[in-house]
């Protein structure tokens, strides 16, 4: 991604392996326990700390994702959120996560995933799911 950084464009926070695998377009449904009404482009935010699944250092070795190798505490990419529904036994391909961890949960889509050509530090750093990197939070903002 070499287009300048957008101040204004809201973040998702993601740990690794999963904000990895969502930069290279691999893992395509983010799975999630609320839905969401977020759509359009957002920032990938690699959280500081590796996911705590127990399958997450099975899907990393799959796919080839170093752990010692990846970016944390970056923004290192953008993707764009075109949907979102609750989860179906079918999409553990692409959500990367056990049939079981499906139930009762929701996906959001997400398309057109790139990865930015250097991670970013954040200026503003999470203060819940959707946040601001490049700027103040606004008032009335989702978060």
């Amino acid at each position: 991604m070499s287009e300048p950084l957008d101040r204004g464009r809201i973040a998702l926070g993601v740990r690794q392996p999963w904000a990895e695998l969502i930069v290279r377009g691999v893992k395509t449904l983010e799975v999630r326990s609320r839905p969401t009404e977020q759509r359009g482009p957002i920032y990938i935010y690699a959280a500081k700390k590796w996911a705590e699944h127990d399958f997450a250092d099975g899907v990393a070795s799959r796919h080839g994702v170093d752990r010692d190798a990846v970016p944390y505490g970056r923004v290192v990419g953008a993707v764009t959120v075109t949907g979102c529904r609750e989860a179906r036994a079918e999409d553990v391909a692409a959500s990367l996560v056990p049939a079981d961890y499906l139930r009762e949960a929701w996906v959001w889509e997400l398309a057109d995933a790139t990865r930015l050509s250097e991670p970013v530090k954040p200026r503003f750093l999470p203060y819940g799911v959707w946040f601001y990197p490049l700027k103040r939070r606004p008032q009335n903002s989702p978060g």
